[in-house]
């Protein structure tokens, strides 16, 4: 099957309205404000494109597969209104050497009986699935021998790859799925099981062979993995029954590790080689296969990408450098999921990062769509999904609705520990963004306040000095479901202390420690001149007691020239203060300037203070910018390394050029010296001031306030050290919401504790830390007022309250107040909390207690005589925290859901209004976390004929056992058990449509 671009053009869309598949029509809509972004962005990219024309082989580059931008100019040329001037190129030149180019390279391609690419499933296939799509759309300017060419690529790399079977391509070296088990510690092969499917996707769309088809669905529907517990999920797609998959691509958290760590990057690969797929079925005129659009485990992989969402579109990297800001590739994950799958929340994020495009283009160095990550091979790949994404909107023809903004942070609001494992506990909320990682080598505390993509650097370890190693971890996330409220709890025994991080749902949050570190803290912040994006103003300004600052910064990271006052010296050196990533530090460049410019350094003799095998300080003066400088391996959690250089003699010099590595330096200072032992500072890089009074204001989009007023907050443009000077005991809290009060915050009296323990009350909930290695019982924690009342027990003693804490060691918990206190309680007045709904108050021995007990709408006057007590019940509503070992917990099967079963997360949600409909497939799972000790189960129904029910356990999620049968099961049964199990398994084999729904499991 093929498509002219004469068909491709007359399709409604690039003719003028719609791009469609047969069935069934798109509604069309006049206007699509992202459709017209990308189609600039295409159009202002082509001048990056131009610049990649090699005149002597008559055809865009081969490096780095650059020659793949002829998608996206195919694009343009088959789109009205071709702009000549934004695109700084006439239509016609662009045609003939998008032409020019496809011939080249479809007839040099290994398939089509070439020599200098293809085949090879890493990354040819990908590059190959681009090239093809640009010549279906210009297949009427092609001649016949390339139409054969392009024909032999894309139904020869899909018989290469079906011919492969599931064995390893031996063409990609150590690029394998590993087979169809897959891999999910350390190294996913979901992408891998991607590519495997896109490379048969373009022979699938263009000849339909079923032997390709049925081995594309295979790879597509393992990509995603199967969770042990959803081993036995009936669901079809395709044909194909979800518990038929073998691959364990994914942790039962629905996270996705690659190179050692937690990606969002490679957990997007889902939607992006389904992407890459779907617009060869989509322009083909054929069907997209459904498992494109129902991949298995889809929504659960999604929501969690929700959970690590920012402002911009893009989720935060919590663990990686070297793609944090690539905005060119994240687009068509999000196009893919907004414009095929119709998801809302993915229409918000891309019309997010869409809006971010045109100014990140344009910004230095221009017309790149992805930058910050020190390469450029990702150019010719993000404008060919760009294209791509284009398309889908072109497609649609009436794009989805964004959710506005502030409903998208509400429905991705919630917590997660992703397991030890994993090394990560994140929060969602309305007003920011907060995790904390511990997984070996990327330790660290990440905030983004209000959800701020451009404000602090979250490849910094924020509030952690740098190069923290942690040696223990407790780490407690906590749900509204269960809890009434979200929240994560972490601590971590960190060089020799320990140091907690409390997330709230408000966006703040709370840092404490016994001193783990000099500098504690510290945020490395964005101070970027990007016009057209909220915060990038090329300034920061702090606000604090003393008055407000406005900082420019000294460039960090690229290359950086510093001048100072001149003076001779024979040594200079780079003296690092603090590194910016967890990677230490790396110069391209150390150049030495006179006043002249000239660099004195080229061929000198140098010195350091660590260096790479790979990379020694030699490469820093030898004039080769392909070649630098790195510190050792061992030294890179080192805050003090140094490079120096030897000029041979006195000279006069006034300055440095330093180009960075993506190891740069968040502070530094450049020294001289006449003998190599006495150095002297010239310039300390960024420029530091100080700010009294212990609260300071971020560009009115953060608060610090550090507990310990004797403290400055050392501030630059782009840094805040809340806590400088030697390692001590350090308390901070830092605010995303309105910062009008940030003073008066400041000024609130403080939170006791005895030693070793440390306590807060921001927004209200109460964050109490262990920070010793001995657990604790029964210690007072002295609560400024006797107002707020929180689970457990706590006593009046003057206008306050000593709550009681018992804690593990090395740990934290939060409380949110469960009830309030009108009027005043009389010194040594008791009060219980039990529960949300439970509350006991007693009255001292000396006097009498006459108060207004409240939760949320409810209240109850209390007067008691001395010595009495009162018992008090808020009626309604689930009780939190709960009990039951199943509230809120994950359930299965997961997405798809098999035909006719209903969510059964519906059982477990703590609603009894709300029930899971088993469905003719009759069984669902609930997942308790880990194995428990178990003793009672409670199942209760809707209306309706209840027929037989069998529960059953399981410690791994594969083999289980009958628990307990109910051949006739009553509306409420409350059934004693005794067994260990981590899995609870309900099946209702004989349900037919009409019988009851389970309403409540409950498990304690």
């Amino acid at each position: 099957m093929s498509i002219s671009r004469r068909g491709f053009l007359a399709l409604p869309g690039i003719a003028g309205a719609t791009l469609v598949t047969p069935d069934p029509p798109w509604p069309v809509q006049a206007r699509d404000a992202v459709a017209d972004i990308y189609r600039e962005l295409l159009h202002v990219h082509t001048r990056w494109v131009e610049q990649q024309w090699d005149a002597a082989i008559g055809a865009y580059r081969a490096a780095d597969f650059r020659f793949a931008a002829v998608l996206g100019n195919a694009v343009l040329l088959g789109v009205e209104g071709y702009d000549a001037e934004l695109a700084g190129v006439d239509r016609e030149t662009l045609r003939s050497r998008t032409l020019a180019t496809i011939r080249r390279f479809a007839a040099t391609n290994v398939l089509a009986g070439g020599t200098e690419w293809g085949r090879r499933l890493f990354w040819d296939s990908t590059f190959e699935l681009y090239f093809v799509l640009a010549a279906r759309i210009l297949w009427d300017d092609l001649d016949d021998a390339t139409r054969s060419n392009v024909t032999a690529i894309a139904e020869g790399q899909a018989a290469y790859a079906y011919g492969l079977g599931t064995a390893d391509d031996p063409l990609s070296g150590d690029w394998t799925p590993h087979g169809t088990t897959g891999g999910r510690i350390g190294d996913t092969k979901l992408e891998e099981m991607g590519v495997y499917a896109q490379a048969l996707a373009p022979g699938v769309a263009w000849t339909g062979d079923p032997a390709w088809r049925e081995r594309f669905d295979l790879w597509a529907m393992n990509a995603s993995g199967l969770p042990a517990a959803d081993a036995a999920n009936p669901a079809l797609v395709d044909g194909r029954r979800v518990s038929d998959n073998t691959a364990g691509n994914l942790y039962d958290t629905f996270i996705v590790e690659n190179h050692g760590s937690a990606n969002p990057h490679y957990q997007a690969e889902l939607w992006r080689t389904a992407g890459r797929a779907a617009i060869h079925f989509l322009v083909a005129g054929r069907p997209l296969p459904q498992v494109l659009t129902h991949q298995p485990n889809g929504e659960q992989l999604w929501r969690t990408l929700r959970l690590l969402a920012t402002d911009a579109g893009e989720p935060v990297m919590p663990m990686v450098a070297d793609r944090y800001h690539l905005y060119g590739r994240d687009i068509l994950p999000l196009a893919f999921l907004a414009q095929v799958q119709g998801d809302r929340d993915a229409a918000r994020a891309e019309a997010d990062l869409a809006a971010r495009m045109m100014p990140y283009l344009t910004y230095a160095p221009q017309y790149q769509l992805t930058k910050f990550s020190g390469e450029d091979k990702y150019e010719p790949e993000a404008r060919a999904e760009l294209a791509i994404a284009y398309l889908f909107h072109r497609h649609r023809g009436r794009p989805v609705a964004p959710l506005p903004a502030r409903e998208f942070f509400r429905r991705a609001a919630g917590t997660r520990d992703f397991g030890a494992d994993v090394g990560l506990t994140a929060q969602q909320a309305e007003d920011g963004f907060a995790a904390a990682v511990t997984k070996p080598g990327f330790v660290r505390f990440l905030w983004q306040p209000r959800h701020d993509h451009w404000l602090i650097d979250t490849r910094g370890p924020g509030f952690l000095p740098a190069g923290a190693t942690a040696t223990a971890r407790s780490s407690t996330a906590y749900e509204t479901i269960r809890d009434s409220f979200d929240a994560t709890a972490t601590v971590l025994a960190v060089n020799s202390g320990y140091a907690g991080f409390v997330t709230l749902p408000t966006g703040s949050v709370v840092y404490a420690s016994t001193g783990v570190g000099p500098d504690e803290g510290s945020l490395t912040l964005f101070a970027l001149s990007m016009p057209g994006v909220p915060g990038l103003t090329g300034t920061r300004t702090f606000t604090g007691a003393q008055g407000t600052v406005t900082l420019a910064p000294q460039s960090i990271g690229g290359t950086q020239e510093v001048s100072f006052p001149a003076r001779s010296a024979r040594f200079v050196r780079m003296l690092g203060r603090r590194p910016a990533t967890q990677y230490g530090y790396s110069l391209w460049t150390f150049a030495v300037l006179d006043q002249a410019g000239t660099d004195l350094a080229r061929q000198a003799t140098p010195t350091a203070s660590s260096q790479d095998p790979a990379h020694p300080a030699a490469h820093a003066v030898d004039g080769n910018e392909l070649t630098r400088w790195a510190v050792a391996r061992e030294e890179r959690a080192r805050a003090d390394s140094w490079l120096a250089v030897d000029l041979g003699a006195d000279q006069v010099v006034s300055g440095v050029r330093l180009s960075w590595e993506a190891a740069y330096a968040g502070a530094y200072v450049v020294q001289t010296s006449v003998d190599g032992d006495s150095w002297a500072d010239a310039v300390a890089v960024p420029d530091t001031r100080t700010v009294e009074g212990g609260w300071i204001d971020i560009d009115g989009r953060a608060g610090i306030v550090n507990r310990d007023p004797a403290r400055a907050i050392a501030v630059t443009a782009t840094s805040v050290v809340a806590a400088p000077g030697p390692a001590a005991p350090t308390l901070l809290e830092g605010y995303a919401g309105d910062l009008s009060g940030l003073a008066r915050i400041a000024a609130r009296p403080a939170v006791t504790a005895p030693s070793g323990l440390r306590a807060d009350d921001v927004d209200g909930f109460l964050s109490v830390f262990n920070l010793t290695a001995v657990a604790v019982t029964g210690a007072p924690i002295g609560l400024p007022s006797a107002r707020r009342l929180y689970r457990g027990v706590q006593i009046a003693v003057g206008d306050g309250l000593d709550w009681f804490a018992s804690l593990a060691a090395g740990s934290a918990v939060v409380e949110a107040p469960r009830f309030t206190v009108d009027g005043r309680s009389p010194a040594g007045t008791r009060f219980e909390v039990t529960d949300s709904h439970h509350v006991t108050v007693t009255a001292p021995p000396g006097e009498r207690v006459g108060i207004t007990v409240r939760a949320g709408h409810w209240s109850a006057r209390v007067d008691l005589p001395r010595g009495r007590s009162r018992s008090l019940t808020v009626p309604g509503g689930p009780v939190t925290p709960a009990a039951d070992l199943a509230r809120g917990r994950m359930t299965f099967p997961t997405s798809p859901l098999p035909e006719g079963m209903g969510a059964p997360a519906r059982a477990v949600d703590g609603d009894p209004a709300t029930a899971w409909r088993p469905g003719p497939a009759g069984r669902m799972v609930v997942d308790l976390g880990t194995v428990r000790s178990l003793t009672r189960l409670r199942l209760a129904w809707s209306s309706g004929p209840r027929v037989p029910v069998v529960v059953q356990s399981s410690t791994d999620g594969t083999q289980y056992a009958d628990l307990v049968r109910i051949p006739r099961p009553t509306r409420n049964d409350d059934l004693a058990v005794r067994t260990e199990a981590r899995y609870v398994a309900v099946a209702v084999p004989r349900w037919r449509t009409g019988n009851a729904e389970l309403a409540v499991l409950e498990v304690f």
